[in-house]
């Protein structure tokens, strides 16, 4: 089958449909992901499926989604494929627009409940229009799937329809061997503390860096987005530039050579959004993956599966509990191993080797 997937982002760190569209090619599947060209996008890392980028003006705001949504649907004037997969409802329109017009069969992977992600939920009015294309949306796709139990189970309820589960699990690589750093790149020689994702707001990255000043540990940011100035700016103003490291954007395949190295994980959103409360997100596996134990949201996603595996110390948005957790992650080895054992477990089941088998029944 001919399968097009379309995304907002410029690819090259997209890991979820990186992984999604390599499991679909070596099914045997002719795979092309479609995203936007930005004005300081990296060249396209090669991959098995074919890639491709559309040039836009605009990079942010109305603008961006209109723009894009205008290439998109001009881009789909010569395409017919068996089947397109638009991810979120920042790109569905477009195959909206088309459906009557062409043979395809309709796939949504929503990588978060996008009228609830904190930009859109705090300006009532575009809330609503994004609302509306999610009504018109969900209802007519042929196949619904999203990252979480909690994001399902609400679009469930609102849409009296199905909605499958793929979960963002890395592949199981099962020896612990170390991977090689970057050319280039230095890590603190004492343990350390890692965050890795965007640096944008509602990711508890303020917070963290003022938990963190008086203990003087060492804190690895690996990202890069809108508040990184900021978070530099506040580091300086704390007298603590030799103990929190901006490491900038890494490619999906050099992360887990830093997150190896990490003695503790952090994944800590605030509570900003809806979307943010039923999120699940990728570190949380990668973590896991790299036998990382973390300091976690206390979420309903992670406290579901911290049940089955306690692969970190779950904490509410209090600053005392947020620190008390660190430390003893940094410093009682024998909790640290507690856990460390529940991320040995855990990555045998959650997994891409796992995850990809439900994928493959969608499809099919």
């Amino acid at each position: 089958m001919n399968i097009i997937c379309t995304v907002t982002n410029d690819l090259n760190a997209d890991q979820r449909m990186i992984r999604t569209c390599t499991v679909l090619q070596q099914a045997g599947h002719q795979v092309l992901l479609v995203g936007r060209k930005r004005r300081d996008s990296e060249p396209l890392y090669p991959r098995c499926f074919e890639q491709v980028r559309l040039p836009c003006y605009f990079e942010k705001g109305k603008l961006f989604y209109i723009e894009y949504t205008l290439r998109l649907w001009w881009f789909f004037i010569h395409k017919n494929p068996d089947i397109v997969c638009s991810v979120d409802l920042d790109t569905a329109l477009p195959a909206l627009l088309w459906r009557s017009h062409k043979s395809w069969r309709w796939i949504i992977d929503a990588h978060e409940w996008f009228p609830y992600v904190p930009e859109v939920e705090r300006r009532p009015l575009i809330q609503k229009v994004w609302l509306h294309v999610e009504a018109l949306v969900i209802p007519q796709a042929d196949v619904v799937y999203t990252v979480g139990t909690a994001i399902a189970e609400s679009l469930q309820q609102q849409y009296n329809r199905a909605v499958g589960v793929i979960r963002n699990a890395p592949f199981l690589q099962v020896d612990n061997d170390l991977q090689p750093l970057p050319d280039g790149l230095t890590l603190p020689n004492a343990p350390f503390v890692l965050y890795q994702g965007a640096l944008n707001e509602g990711r508890g990255l303020e917070r963290l860096i003022e938990i963190m000043a008086p203990m003087r540990m060492h804190l690895v940011l690996v990202g890069s987005g809108d508040i990184e100035a900021n978070l530099k700016k506040r580091v300086q103003e704390l007298r603590i530039d030799s103990f929190v490291h901006f490491l900038g954007f890494m490619p999906p395949d050099s992360l887990p050579s830093i997150t190896q190295r990490a003695r503790v994980g952090y994944n800590v959103s605030e509570s900003v959004s809806k979307s943010y409360e039923l999120s699940l997100n990728n570190k949380f596996f990668d973590y896991a993956h790299a036998l990382l134990p973390a300091v976690i949201n206390d979420f309903v996603e992670y406290r579901t599966l911290c049940g089955d595996f306690p692969v970190g110390i779950l904490v509410p948005h209090d600053n005392a509990r947020i620190a008390v957790a660190l430390e003893i992650l940094m410093n009682n080895e024998d909790q640290y191993q507690f856990h460390k054992r529940a991320c040995e477990n855990a990555r045998m089941q959650w997994n891409w080797q796992r995850e990809s088998k439900q994928l493959l029944q969608f499809y099919q």
